[in-house]
């Protein structure tokens, strides 16, 4: 579903008022880079909105030469014609939005509040114009005769939908109320993540330590990377700590300090929700009051079913009993550790009720007691570079494909790392860029973006794709370099995993390529690359003591595979509550009482949280639902778990984890982006269903 908002006048004088030489602008007139990467390194802020302004309307000119054509509409001069356009556009739109995301600031969030309503008219005026929405449908009906091969047929497909699901058969009064949901819609999901970010970075939440004392058990690592953060923030001898996970996490894991681990878990967990500036409880309740009425003009009682209709799933009773049917063994499995480590904290505070702020210091206890196994015993084998590489080496056993770091290429921030990857004869499959550690302007979490999309053109040129990796892990210190957590590991892979996906793409039509897929396809591809991290070939391929050298000796390898079923009970439980969640918003038919704190209550009470665990994301921070358009899919998480345990179960059946048919076979569907059904890709990979017990197999919560 496209995100759409309205342009109005002010923005129109503003920017009729900054005015450059579009000659001069390197967003518009991309001057010489190597692989026709952007130029980055040469694009200013005054060069975003002259540069939107030029590419929407080349857009707009493309698609009135679609409109106007006076031939008959065919596949190649209406459907092919509105694929090809925005070439432009999506450059701009791939540069502009990945700086906001990962380097952002006031004069960016400015400058978007301007853009989104730009690109919501624009949307809309395609989308909504029914000439030509009668070109579209025309050629839909006479598909059977066309004689399309299944590629071709899909883009047809999926552009006719993508029409009629976003208001192209509605009646004229129904649309014009549409393009004004979407304009409002857009803005708020902006300043959503405008609060969060605001509210992360606030001095409210910047935690001071200044007795040393305070922070026992913490390891010398994170007291190092916090001193640094206090000495920059003008407090030095003293100890800085913030809501950004890599912060506040080495705290919750091993600090004795149960006030301060608990302040800066409710830090964490209360931002954007205090009735202040940047609280989004008002911004939630209006973006779904629009959300309601949007599903309803479709003819549709709740949002969920409106973008279901599209996914896998296909509706909210699918999703509601597919995560029934795995909440009820992970809370079990949670409810089991809960009772374990009421014991341990009964040792410390004889008579005191576990608190969501004790699970992970107490659950690190338990795994050194239970595994011997501490995570700063394991930190210095995954020094940031070495993980990454094992990351790359896995894909190369697997696909084939090889990466070369380049230097001096033109880059947003010093901190972005750039690599060829090649296929093994030498021909491009793309550029990779990392950007791994966090910053003021940097939103929290980790994500791929597509910077250039991959397509072939109508002269049979295959151009290849531009993708990113962000993430916001550890930053070297003066004594260290970035190490990571187990966690971090699997994130570097996740992500990884997607960039594959969008670097693998074959497709011919760029709206087809790489991740345009279903939501709860989208995840498999990454899902899937977090089942090599630890595995024992692999990690003796990448896990070296940043210190010695040493690879990590076979006892700790065991020691980690052991503990690989430790704490799932939590782990899942706080995945599917922030699932269930997402669905009871969702499943609103109106939102007119609508109290966020008391109905996120509600739903826990529903499905039986238990108080010793605080779900994932609370609503007010909650950015996948709320702004980058997950809404009504966090589910696609743990349905994807399903498939990438079944895809690895593949691999395991062969005896070998680089099996090369079943590599073969694998990458033949991350090949295929969107081309294709998901369930139909998938089931021609395995040959069958995919089997829920892997997943349940490989969290323990069965033999």
């Amino acid at each position: 579903m496209k995100k759409i908002i309205l342009l109005g006048i002010a923005a129109m004088s503003l920017l009729a008022c900054n005015r450059v030489d579009n000659s001069s602008n390197p967003l518009i007139n991309q001057p010489e880079t190597p692989f026709g990467v952007p130029a980055f390194d040469q694009v200013k802020l005054e060069h975003y909105l002259p540069a939107f302004e030029e590419a929407i309307k080349q857009n707009k000119a493309e698609v009135e030469a679609i409109i106007n054509n006076e031939a008959e509409p065919t596949f190649e001069n209406t459907i092919v014609a509105l694929d090809r356009a925005g070439l432009l556009l999506d450059r701009v739109t791939g540069v502009f939005f990945n700086v906001l995301e990962a380097d952002g600031n006031d004069e960016m969030n400015e400058i978007a509040e301007k853009v989104s309503p730009m690109l919501s008219e624009l949307s809309d005026g395609i989308i909504l114009n029914d000439k030509l929405f009668q070109r579209v449908k025309f050629v839909y009906e006479q598909r059977e005769q066309l004689g399309l091969n299944p590629e071709q047929m899909r883009l047809l497909t999926e552009t006719y939908k993508s029409f009629a699901d976003n208001g192209a058969n509605l009646p004229e009064d129904k649309k014009e109320r549409l393009k004004e949901i979407n304009q409002e819609l857009g803005l708020l999901s902006l300043k959503f993540g405008n609060n969060v970010v605001a509210e992360t970075n606030s001095d409210a939440v910047k935690r001071f330590v200044k007795d040393e004392a305070q922070l026992k058990g913490l390891p010398e690592s994170a007291k190092a990377a916090a001193a640094e953060e206090a000495e920059a923030a003008g407090h030095p001898g003293e100890w800085l700590f913030t809501p950004k996970r890599t912060s506040f996490t080495p705290v919750l894991q091993y600090c004795e300090n149960r006030e301060l681990r608990k302040q800066l878990l409710m830090d964490y967990t209360t931002r954007a929700n205090h009735d202040n500036e940047n609280d989004n409880k008002a911004v939630i309740i209006r973006e779904m009051e629009l959300r309601i009425e949007k599903a309803k003009l479709f003819g549709y009682d709740n949002p969920a079913d409106y973008i279901l209709a599209d996914c896998m799933a296909k509706n909210h009773q699918t999703v509601d009993a597919f995560l029934q049917s795995v909440w009820a063994p992970s809370l079990a499995a949670a409810k089991r550790e809960a009772a374990a480590l009421q014991e341990l904290l009964e040792k410390d505070y004889p008579g005191e009720k576990l608190q969501p702020w004790d699970w992970w210091y107490y659950a690190e206890k338990l795994r050194k007691a239970k595994y011997d196994l501490d995570e700063e015993t394991i930190k210095p084998y995954f020094e940031l570079d070495n993980v990454r590489k094992g990351a790359f080496g896995v894909a190369t056993k697997l696909y084939g494909v090889q990466f070369e770091k380049l230097e001096n290429m033109p880059v947003y921030n010093p901190e972005v790392e750039v690599f060829k990857v090649t296929e093994a004869d030498g021909s491009l499959v793309g550029i990779l860029y990392t950007d791994y550690f966090p910053r003021a302007g940097k939103r929290p979490g980790a994500w791929m973006n597509q910077i250039l999309p991959q397509y072939i053109d109508d002269e049979g040129v295959d151009h290849r794709p531009v993708i990113i990796n962000v993430g916001n892990f550890n930053k070297p210190t003066a004594g260290n370099p970035s190490l990571l957590s187990m966690d971090d590991v699997e994130t570097l892979f996740h992500e990884f995993g997607h960039a594959l996906h969008g670097l693998l793409s074959k497709a011919h039509y760029k709206s087809l390529s790489g991740t345009n897929t279903p939501r709860d396809f989208v995840e498999l591809p990454s899902q899937f690359m977090e089942n090599y991290a630890y595995e024992p070939e692999v990690l003796k391929t990448y896990a070296f003591h940043y210190q010695t050298g040493e690879v990590i000796p076979d006892e700790l390898i065991a020691k980690i595979n052991a503990a690989g079923k430790f704490n799932q009970g939590f782990v899942t439980t706080e995945l599917l509550s922030a699932s269930i969640l997402d669905m009871d918003f969702h499943e609103l038919t109106s939102a007119d009482s609508l109290d966020v704190d008391a109905f996120e209550a509600k739903s826990l009470a529903k499905m039986n949280m238990i108080d010793e665990i605080i779900v994932r994301y609370r609503p007010t921070f909650y950015n996948h639902i709320f702004t980058t358009g997950y809404e009504a899919g966090y589910y696609s998480y743990t349905w994807a778990a399903v498939l990438d345990a079944d895809a690895f179960a593949a691999f395991k059946e062969t005896g070998n984890l680089f099996d090369a048919e079943t590599a073969k076979r694998f990458r033949h569907l991350l090949e295929q982006g969107g081309t294709r059904d998901a369930q139909e890709l998938y089931l021609e990979f395995r040959g069958k269903e995919a089997d829920p017990k892997n997943l349940l197999r490989r969290k323990g919560f069965i033999e």
